[in-house]
């Protein structure tokens, strides 16, 4: 069976299996549903992660689910974005088709395979782009692969030597010298399967050019594959002449040929029948068939005979990371990773005790299924990626706290264990749902606008944010049923962070205003003042260098070797870098290689080793801060949106007012620090969103419920009241994700130390902004639109059927 096919049938098992553990009420089969559910789903992401052995179709193609690739960030490498730039045509600029793309690509993979890497990555970006990323490519290899990738493909048709085959074996023997006019080629294409190398005598001038062909594209008919080209007017007549001259000099049992030359190579070399053609074929039209030609042969043909890469191309990126670097960082990942998952489960289990360990294994499992769903899909993993895995750490851990502290208040309220469970689980899971929809949201808005490793850290964080709803609802509730089913479970003990429930938050708030006032003010003081030092290479353009040296270097002695007043205006700084002291140079787009060249010069016995690499052009950094801020504003309307929709109107302008105060706060100190803003940061800063506002829909779910139910008071006693009963959750929340980001601030290495330190500032001003500034702007709204904000939040959810079950 097909793979594809038995992973669809697979996928639809566990939708069915899914379907009847939610329907059914009775114990003891949603017990073994369950369990059944997390072994099958558990096994499949562990065997698509290490998959057992290979499948592969008809053509030698790898056919298994796929294995996590390692991004050039972990591995090493370079990796090129290139812009196809058409030229233009009477004045009007030709667009870019989806066939030229993808007849570039064709191009570029065959000029990558010749320096022998394995596993290069080619991706159209957009409509006209197409990044290129080559791991393992050796320093001195960077330079030439830069110029292929720029290079225009030469396409050529050059008639064959009428003795081609008797004269090349004299000529590489020695015995006979090239015919004037005539030069060896070498002949590379596949027939049947099977590679053909050989070398032919060709014309050292071109009959006729590629340019002239103006469409070529495979076909099949009764005699098989073949491939059908049309030429210009101008290259019709000149492949009338060269055709003539092949049918009048081939002979019985010796004929003659053409060759189609791509890059100095011979792809193909068609006779022509001169019975059929005496005089050559006219009219500019041909086609090239027989010989087993099969359809891989053809398209690729087709392909090459496109002239995929006439169109010219601009290098607009290109970064570099080296083998030793991208181990370090694989490295700082795994320890970030091991630390985070030690100290939450620390904490868990001193906090939580024996219902700790259960959330410890959800949370291992939901790590398998992150990783074994990215290998599914064959995703590249990279050091955000690293970081994305490790946030969702902290996003499964929320769910469970969640759900333990509504169990506290349960068990507080007279309820017997296992009704106290059940209730616990039901009454959590809008909070959850709404929790995660509105993360879901921000990393889904992520991964479509961004690119390269950002759209991985958004693909892994969405991945996480289903595994911790699968991990948190079904597996934590089964193993609580198995527990009850053996008689394990008959008691439980925890920990009490705040039991005074008691604080006029809302009646005391004008204080925490002020001050959330006077550190906005400040922050957008700070930002302004900065100016575009605010802003790294990603953004502004330029070049960036790391390298380290076998001598300790200073800023001060790097400087002076740059003579050059051009390049010492670069900004140079050492950095410590995954346990390496490195040296890095922040230059003018364009100056990457000069200072490089100069420092070799200017420092011959400093051991120099350039350890990363980014060029970035300035129309990619524009087009990098406008998506970045796109993207920021489509994830906040998202967010209004789905508020307003779940709650009222007046709870979503309070979240983005909130959300707006901890981005603003999160910038200015990350600028008051004196750092820069990379592509990663639009990732933190989405992803401080997305937390931010699960910590606020956890205290509006609360005080919507609280509203809804019924309860005596007023408003503003009711919003208290909630925010107190959800005071601890929210410290716990905030406490458990601030221990894996300061797993990631202290070992993930210095792009996940950036993004880290901005999420350490964003946890704790989320935190407080969801306890002392979220509620009170809603009640000031509420009370500015003139409503009852007990009515509208009725109107909004509808009456509840059984208020004593709020």
């Amino acid at each position: 069976m097909d793979i594809n096919i038995a992973i669809f049938l697979f996928g639809l098992l566990i939708l069915i299996l899914l379907g009847w553990y939610l329907f059914t009420d009775n114990e003891t089969r949603k017990r073994l549903l369950g369990t059944v559910l997390t072994i099958l789903v558990g096994a499949f992401c562990i065997w698509a992660a290490y998959p057992p052995f290979d499948q592969k179709d008809a053509e030698g193609h790898v056919l298994k689910p796929g294995k996590l690739h390692l991004g050039l960030d972990l591995q090493g490498g370079t990796s090129f974005l290139i812009k196809l730039e058409p030229a233009s045509e009477e004045g009007v600029k030709k667009d870019v088709t989806k066939d030229m793309v993808d007849q570039a690509m064709e191009a570029i993979r065959k000029r990558v395979d010749q320096f022998g890497v394995s596993e290069p990555i080619i991706t159209p970006q957009g409509s006209d782009r197409i990044l290129v990323q080559i791991p393992g490519l050796d320093q001195n290899n960077i330079a030439e692969a830069r110029e292929q990738l720029r290079k225009v493909a030469k396409l050529e048709f050059r008639l064959v030597h009428i003795n081609s085959a008797r004269l090349v074996p004299a000529i590489e023997a020695g015995t006979e010298v090239e015919p004037v006019g005539y030069v060896l080629l070498p002949m590379s294409m596949e027939r049947e399967g099977q590679a053909i190398e050989r070398k032919m005598l060709v014309k050292s001038k071109p009959d006729l050019l590629g340019s002239n062909v103006t469409h070529a594209a495979p076909f099949f008919d009764a005699t098989g594959w073949g491939v059908s080209l049309e030429f210009d007017s101008k290259g019709a007549d000149q492949f009338q002449r060269l055709t003539q001259q092949v049918a009048q000099e081939s002979t019985p049992g010796n004929p003659s040929a053409m060759a189609i030359v791509l890059d100095g190579k011979i792809i193909s070399a068609p006779g022509v029948d001169p019975e059929k053609y005496p005089s050559g074929i006219v009219g500019g039209r041909a086609q090239i068939s027989g010989g087993h030609m099969n359809e891989k042969e053809a398209r690729n043909l087709a392909s090459a005979l496109q002239n995929p890469l006439q169109t010219p191309v601009v290098l607009l990126e290109e970064r570099q990371a080296s083998a030793t670097l991208g181990q370090d960082s694989i490295n700082s990942g795994i320890y970030s990773g091991v630390a985070g998952l030690v100290l939450v489960t620390v904490f868990m289990v001193l906090y939580y005790r024996l219902v700790g360990f259960i959330a410890i294994i959800a949370l291992v499992i939901n790590c398998v299924m992150v990783v074994g769903t990215m290998a599914l899909f064959g995703s590249v993993l990279t050091l955000p990626g690293i970081a994305g895995l490790i946030l969702s750490l902290g996003i499964a851990i929320d769910a469970n706290v969640l759900i333990y502290e509504r169990l506290r208040e349960e068990l507080d309220a007279g309820k017997s264990l296992k009704s106290a469970i059940d209730s616990s689980y039901t009454k959590a899971f809008s909070a959850i749902f709404d929790a995660h929809v509105t993360q879901f949201l921000t990393a889904a808005i992520l991964f479509m606008l961004a690119s390269g490793p950002v759209k991985g850290f958004a693909l892994t964080v969405t991945i996480g944010i289903v595994a911790s709803m699968f991990s948190s609802l079904l597996i934590t509730y089964t193993c609580f049923q198995w527990a009850f089913a053996g008689r394990l479970l008959d008691k439980i003990s925890m920990l009490h962070l705040i039991r005074s429930k008691s604080f006029d938050f809302l009646g005391n708030s004008k204080p925490f205003i002020l001050v959330s006032s006077v550190l906005v003010a400040g922050s957008i003081a700070v930002i302004a003042l900065r100016g575009d030092r605010n802003l790294g290479v990603d953004f502004k353009g330029g070049d960036l260098i790391m390298l380290s040296s076998t001598k300790t270097l200073t800023p001060d002695e790097v400087r002076r070797a740059l003579v050059d007043k051009a390049l010492q205006s670069s900004v140079i700084q050492s950095e410590h870098v995954a346990g390496k002291d490195l040296i890095s140079i922040r230059g003018d787009e364009g100056s990457g290689e000069k200072i490089i060249a100069q420092l070799h010069k200017s420092l011959p016995d400093a051991g120099i080793k350039i350890e990363q690499q980014d060029h970035v052009g300035s129309l990619v950094g524009k087009e990098l801060a406008s998506n970045s801020a796109l993207a920021l504003f489509l994830g906040l309307v998202g967010i209004f949106a789905y508020v307003t929709i779940r709650f009222e109107t007046s709870f979503a302008v309070g979240s983005l007012l909130a959300l707006a105060h901890d981005l603003i706060i999160t910038l200015g100190l990350f600028a008051l620090s004196g750092r820069e803003l990379s592509l990663i940061m639009v990732g933190a800063l989405l992803t401080i969103a997305g937390y931010s506002i699960n910590d606020k829909i956890v205290v509006f779910d609360r005080i919507r419920e609280g509203l809804h139910s019924g309860r005596r008071g007023s408003v503003q006693t009711i919003m208290n009241m909630s925010i107190n009963e959800t005071l601890s959750r929210t410290i716990l929340t905030g406490g458990t994700v601030l221990l894996t980001v300061l797993a990631l601030y202290f070992f993930g290495g210095p792009v996940l130390n950036d993004f880290a330190f901005s999420f350490v500032i964003g946890v704790i001003v989320g935190t407080y902004s969801s306890i002392f500034t979220a509620a009170p702007i809603v009640l000031w709204w509420s009370g500015k639109g003139g409503r009852d904000l007990r009515s509208e939040v009725k109107k909004t959810v509808g009456p509840d059927p059984d208020p004593a079950t709020a």
